[in-house]
């Protein structure tokens, strides 16, 4: 059946084209209310929106089958993706395809109020000549404070340091390197405020950002300066900013984005020195064409191949990486199911190491596979996407290593996991592209995991494989495959047998009562 997408927020008929080449089912739904989505959303794999559709919970509970939403722009505040996590959604934006349409407006809004252009257009329209009441002031020379300097913020940079102005910029992701290169100066928020005569905001709105220009941070800026915010709206403290206006501490402010929206009334509406716009960063026509465009390839990329591209809830894993990772995603899955249907108690850590081909790859999507796997015995609720965050929330320390000088093997998956059981081990590789499982804890062995396995954990004795394989021959279970290893002559061994069908648990508990047997569990895998 071919995914199935619904686009229910205006996007370029381009993307529409996209979806369909790329052999989809698209239907476009524009103003469905709440209750609306909520009824249809179940027949869909793929949700395209912008910023009037709001993916809330209780969309998310209908969305039974929706394995992505695709915003078609950079914020998600109209995503619940904790939620959406929660249910394995991934959700994807595109943050690059309007940076250049809104670097270019907080460009065009900082010269509309150095030279208060809104205000002498409508004066000249009342048929007005009122030259000395709109007396501006030269960007040239001037301070331009940056806070957020990441893809939007290094445009406007470049943009200014085009127009002569000094730039400097707060943003802790900044590097020294990247500072040079952009041509500004890396500096604390505090030390950004006193400098600046322009400030204009360009960072997500976070925890940590939001009200990040509030009364505090508007009485450590020199006495005239000029705000400007064409991020999100919550990074100001819009009543601290209304009151630094009324006191003349700010000289004026221009504002795209609002803490609520649409902005139909607004305290600062109607202030001569404040220029609103409706969110307009974004509204260009190149803009639109090019996030609908993107989104719709990203939409059928994953949908289609399994790649991921600007996720915010799963690694990315491009079209090129994903047929690579496609081999080691199988064998990350088989040694976290191994793990996970053998450890019958709480899990406390979890240690993934790639060593030789397998470190130069992009790990992440396999970790992330590995926990899947590991804790979906226990939770049936754990995917790929949330497999992180459940493990976290259980208190379940997670770290990875990636070694690559390789080994005795060319490429290798190592898991090691602690329980209140012990420390148990697994090791595997890939023989022609294949899955293999080479090690046990400190025994070696290769074997192929099939879709029913016995694992046997035993004392090296002589007669023990006979006698679990005539006890197998009895109760009428066919025997594929036989792998035995041992640490050393006299130690713990251990039997990894492949059966032709699934081993019932009366079966598993007299094997469980045979002499020498340590301990025994029943494996199931996907086939290869």
């Amino acid at each position: 059946m071919k995914p199935k997408i619904l686009i229910s927020d205006a996007l370029s008929p381009r993307a529409v084209e996209i979806f369909k080449e790329r052999g989809l089912d698209v239907e476009q739904k524009i103003g469905l209310n709440p209750d609306e989505l909520k009824i249809i959303i179940g027949n869909y794999h793929g949700l395209a929106i912008r910023s009037s559709t709001k993916v809330m919970p209780d969309i998310l509970s209908a969305a039974v089958n929706l394995k992505v939403i695709g915003r078609a722009g950079i914020g998600v505040d109209n995503v619940d993706v904790p939620a959406a996590t929660a249910r394995g959604i991934v959700v994807m934006n595109t943050p690059f395809g309007n940076s250049i349409t809104t670097a270019e407006h907080a460009i065009a809004l900082i010269f509309a109020l150095a030279r208060q252009l809104p205000g002498a257009n409508a004066s000249t329209h009342a048929g007005k000549w009122e030259k000395s009441k709109f007396m501006g002031v030269e960007l040239t020379g001037k301070t331009l404070g940056i806070v957020g300097c990441g893809n939007i913020g290094a445009i406007v940079a470049d943009r200014a340091r085009g127009l002569r102005m000094k730039v400097i910029a707060y943003d802790p992701f900044l590097t020294s390197e990247r500072a040079q290169e952009l041509g500004v100066e890396k500096l604390e928020l505090d030390q950004l405020l006193p400098r600046a005569d322009f400030i204009t905001l360009h960072t997500p709105l976070t925890d940590q950002t939001r009200g990040v220009i509030d009364a505090k941070a508007l009485a450590k800026c020199k006495k005239g300066v000029r705000i400007i915010n064409c991020a999100r709206g919550g990074l100001v403290v819009e009543d601290d900013l209304k009151a630094a206006l009324d006191s003349g501490h700010v000289a004026g402010a221009a504002l795209d984005v609002f803490a609520e929206e649409p902005a139909k009334q607004h305290p600062l509406f109607g202030y001569e020195n404040v220029i609103c716009t409706p969110h307009l960063g974004a509204s260009t026509t190149e803009a639109q064409e090019n996030v609908a465009l993107q989104i719709a390839e990203q939409m059928s990329d994953f949908l289609l191949t399994g790649a991921v591209t600007n996720a915010l809830n799963m690694p990315s894993v491009s079209a090129e990486d994903a047929p690579k990772l496609r081999p080691y995603m199988k064998l990350a899955e088989q040694l976290g199911a191994f793990a996970g249907q053998t450890i019958q108690s709480g899990i406390t850590s979890v240690d993934i190491t790639y060593e030789g081909h397998a470190a130069s790859l992009n790990t992440r999507p396999l970790t992330h596979i590995v926990l899947m796997a590991l804790l979906r015995p226990l939770l049936d609720t754990v995917n790929m996407v949330n497999a992180p965050l459940v493990a976290k929330e259980r208190g379940i320390k997670l770290s990875e290593t990636r070694r690559e000088d390789e080994g005795d093997y060319h490429t290798l998956i190592q898991l090691t996991v602690t329980s209140a059981e012990g420390v148990f081990q697994l090791a595997g590789t890939l023989f022609s592209g294949k899955p293999r499982l080479i090690g046990i804890d400190d025994v070696r062995l290769e074997a192929e995991l099939t879709p029913c396995m016995l694992f046997v954990r035993n004392e090296d004795k002589p007669g023990f494989v006979g006698r679990l394989g005539s006890h197998l021959g009895t109760s009428k279970i066919n025997i594929a495959n036989f792998n035995l290893g041992r640490s050393r002559p006299g130690a713990n061994a251990v039997c990894l047998v492949a059966v032709d069908g699934a081993i019932s648990s009366s079966l598993l508990q007299e094997i469980r009562s045979l002499p020498g047997v340590v301990g025994v569990n029943a494996l199931q895998f996907d086939a290869v």
